[in-house]
């Protein structure tokens, strides 16, 4: 009877004490080490650290389970958890307070996630941690006091990240590295410290030249896991290990040009260089008076380690180049400048000369409106009394507008535009030929429901005839919709019209008169026109109407 009793007291207890014990995840397995509870998850969908885990887990092991955060508060009453392994998700951030809590946490490992960052104070609440394991990560920067909480590490491993450049002095303030180089005169040995920095794409500059002079002097008890530290650039020293590979000190760019002043005469070509050394390379960039409407080709190579030449190609060159062209270089250390002055004089002139051949403007579309788009240009001329018209014809019905402008930027809004139509806008000197013209080309789609959905159909090709326009400054635009463009246009979108459409030259008034004033007639008027009688008239203007000043 007494065996009896003993046996059922012994089955009670053994089921009071399962009873206590909370169960394992779902999904999960949880079981008995010899250091305490482990618990593991393993190819399972979490997302984020589970809820309210029991405090009594030594071991987290949560591996291939797509977790994306490690957020504040994940590990809430687990002061006696020591191992927390999360290798093989997709952490991309540690929020600050993430480790709240871990003061009993050793070993860290979040192998092959997605770290670009680490936040490297939130290990003040890990005073214990031994181990650290980040490689196979995207980690591309270390503050310099990344590692100042790091008191205890003995294994620390960024290899197989993005870390290009490092301070020297990442490391000479980590308390462990320091108290590990204390024994070289005290009488305590402490344990190895082991750290892992291979397989990082390095960028063997000078600014890298204090990590090279570390990893060289580096004895036991420290032990680099792979001392073979590779340059992955620059191109001189790509290959290179570090303990083969001597840097220079960092150094400010400094810069030379063959000359400080150029002159030309205008339409001809003219490179302008300058040549900069610097440590680290130095990179060079362009600006000048005219940047915003005139784009010139720069060609930068490299002459030498450190050295580079750059040349910025100015084609037929303007009047409105003249000015000074500044020549910057610029590196992790500094940036410094130099001035080239350039004059250009007008070309002589002969009397076949074409009238205003030194204006120049610029026309572009600089943005789409709600109902249209905005011309913008820049035009500069020999005389402020010159006038120029901007031309727009598309193949729907007529419409003209006269506006006075003045010298310098202008702009002109083209509004109401109808879906499934193409426009062209040239400007030219006063009543003649667009010659050497540059046009625009805009084309809208077609509308499938309002008119206030418009602006989501406006499809624009811009087609650059020319870079130079002898254009004049100041005056008058005047704005026309048609059913052809100029005499070369007209012949293809009008196959059935055997000559261009003739219309008068537009006289616009003098400045001072008042903007109703200005006026314009064409001969031919809207409404429908026959082919074959507009043929036997001359080649009047085709059907709807045509306005525009192709002849003078």
């Amino acid at each position: 009877m007494a065996s009896v009793s003993h046996y059922f007291l012994l089955v009670l207890i053994f089921l009071d004490s399962h009873a206590a014990r909370p169960s394992c995840l779902p999904g999960c397995t949880c079981s008995e080490e010899s250091f305490g509870r482990t618990l593991q998850c393993m190819s399972i969908s979490l997302g984020k650290i589970p809820g309210n885990l029991p405090e009594e887990f030594k071991q987290v092991r949560i591996e291939h389970s797509s977790l994306f955060e490690l957020s504040q508060g994940s590990f809430t009453n687990m002061s006696t958890l020591e191992y927390l392994w999360l290798n093989f998700n997709n952490v991309t951030v540690i929020h600050l307070g993430a480790l709240e809590n871990l003061s009993g946490l050793k070993e860290l490992r979040l192998e092959g996630n997605k770290l670009r960052s680490v936040p490297w104070t939130a290990f003040h609440t890990t005073p214990l941690l031994r181990v650290l394991d980040l490689k196979h990560n995207m980690i591309d920067v270390l503050p310099e006091l990344a590692f100042q909480f790091l008191v205890s590490l003995t294994y620390l491993d960024l290899s197989s990240n993005r870390l290009t450049v490092v301070s020297k002095s990442v490391f000479l303030n980590w308390p462990a590295y320091q108290k590990h180089q204390q024994t070289a005169c005290g009488t305590k040995i402490l344990s190895s410290m082991v750290l892992a920095l291979h397989n990082n794409p390095w960028l063997c500059d000078c600014r890298l030249r204090g990590l090279v002079e570390f990893v060289k002097s580096i004895s036991l008890p420290v032990i680099l896991v792979n001392p073979y530290l590779m340059c992955r650039g620059p191109l001189s020293k790509a290959g290179q290990f570090f303990h083969e590979t001597e840097l220079n000190a960092c150094m400010k760019p400094q810069i030379s040009t063959p000359s400080a002043n150029v002159t030309i005469q205008m339409g001809q070509n003219i490179t302008l260089r300058c040549l900069a050394q610097g440590s680290p390379s130095p990179t060079i960039a362009w600006t000048y008076p005219m940047s915003r409407w005139r784009k010139f080709n720069v060609l930068t190579s490299s002459a030498a380690e450190g050295a580079a030449v750059s040349e910025l190609v100015i084609p037929a060159a303007h009047l409105v180049d003249r000015g000074n062209y500044t020549c910057v270089a610029s590196n992790s250390i500094g940036r410094s400048t130099s001035v080239i002055s350039m004059h250009v004089q007008p070309a002589p002139h002969s009397p076949s000369s074409p009238a205003g051949g030194d204006a120049y403007v610029d026309l572009r579309i600089a943005k789409q409106t709600e109902r249209g788009v905005l011309l913008e240009w820049f035009a500069v001329a020999d005389s402020f009394e010159k006038w120029f018209i901007l031309y727009i014809a598309s193949d729907v019905a007529l419409r003209k507008e006269v506006v006075h402008l003045g010298p310098g930027i202008n702009t002109y809004v083209v509004d109401d535009l109808l879906p499934g139509t193409k426009y062209e806008a040239c400007l030219s000197l006063g009543g003649q030929l667009p010659r050497q013209g540059q046009c625009v080309v805009f084309v809208t789609g077609r509308a499938h429901g309002t008119l206030d959905e418009r602006e989501h159909l406006l499809h624009i090709t811009v087609v650059l005839c020319a870079v130079l326009l002898s254009v004049p400054v100041g005056a008058y635009v005047w704005a026309v919709q048609a059913p052809c463009h100029c005499r070369e246009w007209f012949l293809h979108y009008c196959p059935h019209r055997r000559k261009a459409p003739r219309c008068p030259r537009a006289a616009p008034q003098l400045r001072g008169d008042s903007y109703g004033d200005h006026t314009a007639v064409c001969e031919d008027g809207p409404g429908h026109r026959d082919p074959e009688k507009d043929e036997e008239k001359g080649g009047a203007g085709p059907q709807g109407g045509m306005v525009w000043a192709c002849e003078s």
